[in-house]
């Protein structure tokens, strides 16, 4: 029997990516699993897909408090505890500094961390009582800062940082706090990534592809969570950005410009 079986489970994003998998495979793991995401068609169509499993959803906008108290509540309600909670709701950028409205930079924090810290701090008392786990999806971009996705950087690493200090606050609770960097992985984050006006930049840079699935990194953080690990950080080019950027910074700035620059352009 698998260790999610019965479990309560919530996963926020679960609509679309990397959120999508994670619904899925805890569901098929026999956990009880509740989602949020603010397109209501397509969570309609995910409830669809598991007609008399313990799943739930609810259209939420995790960057307003208020949707992230009525989400909880409801989940608390409806399975009556929390034992598992991933922040996966995110959205990505894509401007250069000079170019990009600061609303944007606004909306891409609220998103990822009030998100992630809206949600976390209202699950907190029912993961702490049931000593499980706090997970957040965070990214490549939360250890090393990438050019045209300045906001993005900014809110991953506050993340991290967030994390780690909740982490260490609850270091003898039983809790487990972790985060999750994916690196490059094929999902719809980058066809919604906002541009520098703020909408939606409506496609890929990247060869999606060539990209990690996201089933393949559900599976990754689905094996982390059991071995309630610290960080996991996925794909080779994910692992090697980190280590020279720990090591070697200034070399990483001459590659990580490289790979997003062409003639001095942003390609990426």
């Amino acid at each position: 029997m698998s260790v999610f079986a019965n479990k309560v489970v919530v996963v926020t994003g679960g609509s679309d990516g990397i959120g999508r998998a994670l619904v899925d495979a805890f569901v098929h793991a026999g956990a009880k699993v509740a989602t949020c995401a603010r397109n209501h068609d397509k969570l309609y169509q995910l409830q669809a897909a598991y007609p008399g499993k313990p799943l739930m959803v609810q259209a939420t906008d995790v960057s307003k408090e208020a949707d992230c108290r009525n989400f909880i509540e409801a989940v608390v309600k409806t399975f009556g505890t929390i034992d598992i909670l991933v922040n996966n709701a995110g959205i990505s950028m894509r401007s250069l500094v000079a170019d990009v409205e600061l609303d944007t930079l606004r909306k891409v924090m609220d998103i990822n961390f009030w998100g992630t810290v809206y949600c976390t701090k209202l699950a907190l008392p029912h993961i702490t009582q049931n000593k499980g786990t706090i997970a957040g999806v965070s990214s490549i971009a939360g250890y090393r800062g990438l050019p045209g996705r300045s906001g993005y950087s900014a809110s991953k690493f506050a993340v991290n940082g967030w994390l780690e200090a909740l982490r260490t606050e609850l270091l003898e609770s039983g809790v487990n706090v972790m985060w999750v960097c994916p690196g490059f992985t094929a999902s719809n984050i980058r066809n919604a990534a906002l541009n520098a006006d703020g909408e939606a930049q409506g496609e890929s840079p990247l060869e999606e592809g060539k990209l990690m699935t996201a089933e393949e990194c559900a599976v990754h953080i689905l094996a982390a969570i059991e071995k309630r690990k610290r960080t996991l950080v996925l794909t080779g080019q994910g692992k090697q950005t980190v280590y020279l950027n720990r090591f070697f910074p200034a070399l990483a700035d001459k590659l990580v410009r490289n790979f997003f620059f062409k003639n001095g352009e942003l390609v990426k």
